[in-house]
């Protein structure tokens, strides 16, 4: 083949699969496995309605996505026509591809949590309080019009072709599958300051203060130390998980629409000029300071901290204290 039958070549978009599609067998295999090491070391890990809600989520997921797939495809081949460049199907263009796509999901799974339009959608992956395998399946259903694959259209713009752009997503979205297990405690040192890991992201499904809002790493971890919202997992405080208004309740409809009917009764019921806020600011935000974000709950758990120090300082220092004998 000569050079411009090659060159050719590399700007034809190849026919990819859905990794995902091929993925799925494992995904059954592996919690199969995870429910087996569960029932012997901790069954509270898997409770069987939770499970089962999942699995909804899992398949409510898959319905929405066939559903809407063709005008995301439509509106990224759109975009594609106005792209800066023409970037080939090239080994060094894959590896490009996946990072930044990873890049950009970082910049998605921030914004689904600091916007309440975003966590709308995105709420229903973090609404179990517990953490297994199949908590990766409680995927959203609405994804779509929380117009969340917005934040791949750059990288059409850039020139990534959209089936390389989708195709990367999904070894994204299947990388992401396995860390979400309490199985697996820590990898050596080098891996977990580079790759999300089940520990990272088990503090990324926490609800305690220390840990909220943090850790949004899709595949590298690195984003998150770059971007100052990396937070390590604490052994001595054990994670809850869940939100932290918890649903209470195995209701699936419930479960996947109850962030929106909260938007829709906020919206109506607000003052014209704060109508907005409830859609754009964060979770928890009102106009009145009547509910807490995860700011304001993290700003509180720091001076109580801040102050069980001083306490504990002043207690110490204080005549008459017992100081401890040295080595």
């Amino acid at each position: 083949m000569g050079g411009g039958a090659k060159a050719s070549a590399r700007m034809t978009p190849p026919h990819l699969p859905n990794p995902v599609d091929y993925a799925v067998p494992a995904f059954v295999l592996l919690i199969f496995l995870e429910m087996l090491w569960a029932r012997r070391h901790a069954p509270e890990k898997y409770e069987p309605k939770d499970t089962l809600a999942s699995l909804a989520f899992g398949l409510g997921s898959t319905v929405a996505g066939a559903i809407t797939a063709g005008a995301v495809l439509a509106m990224s081949l759109w975009v594609y026509q106005y792209r800066l460049a023409t970037i080939p199907f090239a080994w060094w263009a894959w590896i490009a591809c996946f990072v930044l796509d990873d890049f950009a999901y970082y910049v998605f799974h921030r914004t689904a949590h600091r916007v309440r339009w975003f966590w709308a959608s995105h709420v229903n992956h973090h609404s179990s309080q517990h953490y297994n395998l199949s908590t990766a399946l409680r995927q959203s259903w609405t994804g779509f019009i929380a117009l969340g694959f917005l934040f791949r259209l750059p990288l059409m713009l850039a020139g990534f072709h959209p089936a390389m752009v989708f195709f990367v997503g999904g070894l994204n979205l299947i990388y992401q599958f396995w860390i979400h297990t309490e199985a697996i405690q820590r990898f050596p040192p080098w891996f977990e300051a580079v790759m999300n890991t089940p520990s990272h992201h088990r503090v990324h499904h926490a609800t305690n203060p220390r840990y909220l809002d943090r850790n949004y790493a899709g595949v590298f971890i690195i984003w998150d130390r770059m971007f100052g919202t990396f937070t390590p997992e604490v052994e001595e405080e054990p994670i809850r998980y869940g939100i932290v208004k918890q649903l209470g309740s195995f209701n699936l409809l419930w479960s996947v629409f109850h962030e929106w009917v909260g938007i829709a009764r906020d919206v109506w019921s607000a003052p014209f000029g704060h109508k907005l806020g409830y859609m754009w600011r964060p979770p928890g935000w009102t106009h009145d300071g009547s509910r807490d974000t995860s700011d304001t709950i993290r700003e509180r758990w720091q001076e109580n901290q801040a102050w069980k120090s001083s306490t504990s300082s002043s207690s110490a220092e204080a005549p008459g204290a017992v100081q401890p004998l040295a080595d």
